[in-house]
């Protein structure tokens, strides 16, 4: 069972005197999701963060957590490991098969260290011992905020990075970090988040066939609509670009009723690597 709360709130605040016919902004509280079988501990947790401006949703199982963050964004989940359908391990391995991420900070009364180096392999970004104090745990929870919004900065589609390496596709050099393609003919020209995106993920997958679907939900995201026609009229964009420049395009090809392949060997010899994949695995 699990307890549905509104998934944003807003500060209240009083309008200053004159400030009439202005709008003021308010601060978005962000969202925590507390998975703990432990439903006192759970609800105690939820009422410290409560009080200090957050908001919680809490879960003490499995599978209502992974149903509810497949379908719903939340700033950081809280995740202890033993839970009575499975382990808080195999919760992330759940998230990852939907394409879902979340700063997750690992709660436990296991301090063993192969526990921790476990947590933190499979992308966790801390780890909080019981008994645990609330103005450290609630410490914690701020630190691991500010570094995901650091790294949400860079982020410019689910999978594509303005800290990316330049890489090579179809003779040309793609450079997230100017937004571009430098073509053979040393010109380049400005490209969109979307088409660099594209262009990533296709790149970071040479010799499989990526379906239609699949390119979808990793550069719009899992809920994308994937009977879109948006994708076909950037993947016409990105091949009018290399047409404009004379660049081979034969090995992206279009597998009809699928999705596309990208023969990497079938090019020019790269100079560059494929994209470098920054920040945790």
């Amino acid at each position: 069972m699990w307890i549905v709360k509104p998934l944003i709130y807003f500060l209240n605040g009083a309008i200053p005197s004159g400030s009439e016919g202005c709008i003021v902004m308010a601060k978005t509280k962000p969202l925590i999701v507390i998975v703990e079988d432990e439903k006192e501990l759970a609800a105690l947790i939820a009422e410290q963060l409560e009080e200090v401006g957050m908001v919680t949703q809490m879960f003490h199982r499995i599978t209502p957590a992974v149903r509810f963050l497949s379908k719903n964004f939340a700033n950081l989940m809280l995740l202890d490991i033993n839970l009575p359908d499975g382990t808080g391990f195999q919760l992330i391995d759940e998230l990852k098969k939907v394409n879902v991420s979340i700063p997750t900070i690992f709660l436990t009364a296991n301090s063993s260290e192969s526990n921790k180096v476990k947590g933190l392999d499979m992308g966790g970004d801390d780890f909080v011992t019981k008994p645990f104090s609330f103005p450290e745990l609630i410490a914690r929870i701020h630190a691991v905020l500010r570094r995901s919004e650091t790294l949400k900065d860079t982020n410019i589609t689910k999978n594509a990075r303005l800290d990316e390496s330049p890489f090579a596709f179809c003779g040309a050099e793609i450079n997230p970090q100017r937004m571009e393609i430098v073509f053979p003919d040393g010109q380049s020209e400005k490209i969109g988040r979307k088409e660099l995106g594209i262009l990533v993920h296709i790149a970071s997958n040479p010799k499989l066939v990526l379906t239609r679907q699949s390119l979808i939900h990793a550069v719009w995201g899992v809920h994308a609509d994937v009977r879109s026609r948006s994708l076909d009229q950037y993947i016409v964009r990105i091949r009018e670009a290399f047409a404009r420049h004379a660049c081979d395009l034969a090995p992206f090809r279009t597998i009809h009723g699928v999705g596309y392949i990208y023969d990497a060997a079938d090019s020019a010899p790269a100079a560059l690597p494929p994209p470098s994949r920054p920040g945790k695995p």
